[in-house]
């Protein structure tokens, strides 16, 4: 019988797919700073599921923002409690820059086309406001800036703020939309749009100069073997970067992706499926190179290699060519 945890997500899964998305699932795969991946067109999502929210510490936002860079992927964390409160749904919170949400504002989202309005900051629950439309509605009827001020209870500098699409109190916003009787907020678009104002933004990589790229260390996972591997990988021209918590060791670009996991031929059999899915959801592949000697392509449609016949190759579109041939068989 699947546990409450897995039932959960297994809802979360089936409102993606109502939703139009292709979704792989890490169950089973631990550990794993995500528990879905879910592809809709050009959308690619990566989703971590947390009944209390103050279990997502640092380290783990900070490897999910990564991966979420390397797909690259808008990463989501669907969320219960922080601590002994429940979160409120329609508000957007924020943990070290992650999004989080409750699982009735993912399935308002994905199947009423309802976004979120607020978000959580410091201090209470904001919305940003489209400074605009608030502009046009003020002088529509009249009003001063210091007139708009008394009725919202606020300085003249902060509705000057306002209008400049700056983010306000929801009680603030309460006052003024009913005293215009029109709506000024903007929506939050959790699959595309930048987070609301306040909220630290991961890093965006720097634009090509146009120059080769420095070289760069490849992290160490640990195991000279696995490392061996991924530095072949590296010097074939995949971009390679080691990862941490994930269902694979290393995400490689070409640009396409490619998921790569080292082990042995029982690891290999337990990842497989969830390899092989991730890869489809990424529009990318998978490989596993195994220690032993086998006498099979491919697991669950998921390439295998040897350690021995990864290194017959030397050019990176004859492994790809070598890993198509065994997708599927």
């Amino acid at each position: 019988m699947a546990n409450p945890r897995d039932r959960w997500i297994d809802r979360i899964r089936e409102s993606l797919e109502r939703a139009g998305f292709y979704v792989a699932i890490t169950q089973g795969v631990r550990p794993s700073s995500f528990d879905l991946a879910a592809r809709r067109d050009a959308t690619l999502l990566l989703v971590k599921v947390l009944k209390n929210i103050d279990a997502l510490d640092a380290d783990e936002a900070r490897r999910l923002l990564e991966l979420g860079r390397l797909f690259p992927a808008i990463v989501l964390v669907v969320g219960r409690t922080s601590g002994a409160s429940e979160l409120d749904a329609g508000v957007v919170y924020t943990r070290y820059g992650v999004p989080i949400i409750t699982e009735e504002t993912l399935q308002e989202y994905l199947e009423k086309a309802l976004p979120p309005f607020l978000f959580a900051s410091p201090g209470g629950t904001f919305a940003r406001i489209d400074g605009e439309r608030l502009r046009l509605l003020r002088l529509a009827r009249g009003l001063s800036l210091g007139a708009l001020a008394s009725i919202a209870g606020v300085s003249r500098r902060a509705i000057q703020l306002y209008e400049d699409g700056a983010g306000a109190e929801a009680t603030v916003i309460e006052r003024i939309e009913e005293y215009l009787g029109e709506p000024i907020v903007r929506p939050i678009d959790l699959f595309g749009r930048p987070a609301p104002r306040g909220t630290k933004e991961p890093p965006r990589a720097p634009e090509s100069s146009g120059e080769p790229p420095a070289e760069r260390p490849l992290a160490s996972t640990g195991d000279p073997l696995r490392d061996g591997v991924l530095r072949q990988l590296d010097g074939m021209g995949f971009e390679v970067v080691v990862t941490v918590r994930a269902p694979f060791d290393a995400v490689g670009r070409t640009p396409d992706i490619l998921l790569t996991a080292v082990g042995s031929l029982r690891s290999a059999q337990h990842r497989a499926e969830v390899l092989q899915g991730l890869a489809r959801v990424a529009e990318g592949h998978a490989m596993f190179v195994v220690w032993e000697a086998i006498h099979r392509a491919s697991i669950a449609g998921m390439p295998v290699l040897t350690v021995g016949e990864l290194k017959r190759h030397r050019d990176r579109d004859d492994l790809l060519d070598e890993i198509a041939e065994r997708e599927g068989l």
